[in-house]
């Protein structure tokens, strides 16, 4: 696949083709110019330097900032004026995914932050981990994981999420040296700064994460892009019924899940369980532990612990925006088929009192109530009820 990639969303300027395994050129420019002046002629350089056919280009991907409005609109002007068929995907790319994406393989938390003004700053908060091959072999693929997805938020803010993580922090970007000395002052774990070769956008790194994101699915096609103001265009609301619309997959949870299970914890509860815990919970022989997927994206998780003949839920969730669509059902469902496959008779779980909704898919699901632990419940106070479901075992 040959990709197009620019990304003008902040004070660099830069456009590359890049293939699956390689790039063919790049060009980057860090001046004072405006962007439209300088993407058209840069594209056209580059594209004589290598003689490349932008006829060969098999899809644009763009890089914006919160929102994809911004980079679509970018990739749709570029098409008209590059005189490329409006049929081409657009992919667009968070400008800070693209960033982060650049420094793969680490370890550290990767916290991209470009300067919105007022002590803001557009971010996003990114690791990598490591998947085995599982064939005994020495190759070891890192791991894409997106803790925090892009958002603008002010600085301090941004410092307290840091602090929680407790981890190592590697920061890039235009708000570097803006906002260095108050990350200087707030910030309570280690951290350190890009070099420069890697601390700005680089158009190569928005096309090698669109190759990605384009075969996850997540792409547009040019003549669909239609700039609506003041709403989503039809193009993005047609991505969203599909995503709405696509069937959730549920598979196993890996140890490269862990760091994106840690970050939905802190979105969804208060009393939120560490990285750590949750990789120890993985690590457990009596635990049963499930991903859920919707259109690529991590949808929600469930972890329960067996014993005998009983399986407890620990936890189950789904991110807010993919709630009510099946994911919820879909866990249960296979937690059920695994517990049959593993002779384990009973499903039981508590449930706050207040949380109508639970209750009620848990009770559409066949679990019934049996009883009520008063108080249980910390952030608020809240008694729990206890539910239990008995599964038929196939001799």
């Amino acid at each position: 696949m040959r990709v197009l990639a620019i990304d003008s969303s902040g004070l660099t300027a830069t456009v590359a083709i890049v293939e699956d395994d390689q790039t063919i050129a790049e060009y980057t420019t860090n001046y004072k110019k405006t962007h439209s002046q300088t993407l058209l002629p840069m594209i056209d350089e580059m594209v004589r330097m290598v003689d490349a056919d932008l006829k060969e280009i098999d899809a644009i991907a763009v890089a914006g900032g919160p929102g994809s409005f911004t980079g679509l609109r970018i990739g749709s002007a570029t098409a008209k004026g590059l005189g490329l068929a409006l049929d081409k995907p657009l992919i667009h790319v968070p400008t800070v995914d693209a960033m982060a994406y650049s420094m793969y393989g680490c370890e550290d938390i990767i916290c991209p932050i470009m300067d919105a003004r007022r002590k803001q700053v557009y971010t996003g908060l990114y690791s990598f981990s490591h998947k085995k091959n599982g064939d005994g072999g020495l190759y070891d693929e890192p791991v894409f994981q997106v803790l925090r997805m892009q958002m603008a938020v002010p600085v301090e803010e941004l410092i307290r999420h840091l602090n929680v993580y407790r981890r190592r922090v590697v920061f890039l970007g235009d708000g570097v040296p803006v906002y260095k000395e108050m990350l200087a002052e707030g910030l309570k774990v280690p951290y350190s700064f890009a070099p420069s070769f890697m601390n700005r956008q680089r158009a190569a790194a928005v096309g090698a994460l669109g190759i990605r994101y384009y075969e996850a699915g997540r792409y547009e096609a040019a003549a669909e892009f239609k700039p609506e103001y003041l709403r989503k265009s039809q193009a993005e609301r047609e991505r969203a019924e599909r995503e709405k619309n696509a069937v959730p997959k549920v598979r196993r949870m890996t140890m490269e899940d862990g760091a994106a299970v840690a970050e939905m914890e802190h979105q969804l509860f208060p009393d939120a369980w560490s990285e750590k815990s949750i990789l120890e919970t993985l690590e457990q022989t009596n635990t049963i532990c499930l991903i859920a997927e919707k259109a690529g994206r991590t949808a929600g998780y469930l972890l329960a612990y067996t014993a005998a003949d009983e399986a407890e839920i620990a936890r189950i969730a789904v991110v807010k925006e993919l709630q009510r669509q099946g994911a919820a059902r879909a866990l249960l469902a296979e937690l059920e088929s695994v517990c049959g496959s593993e002779g384990i008779k009973k499903i039981l779980l508590d449930v706050r009192s207040g949380n109508g909704a639970a209750r009620a898919l848990y009770t559409s699901t066949g679990f019934k109530e049996d009883g009520i632990r008063q108080r249980f419940y910390e952030n608020p106070v809240e008694d729990a009820i206890l539910m239990s479901r008995e599964l038929e075992i196939n001799a």
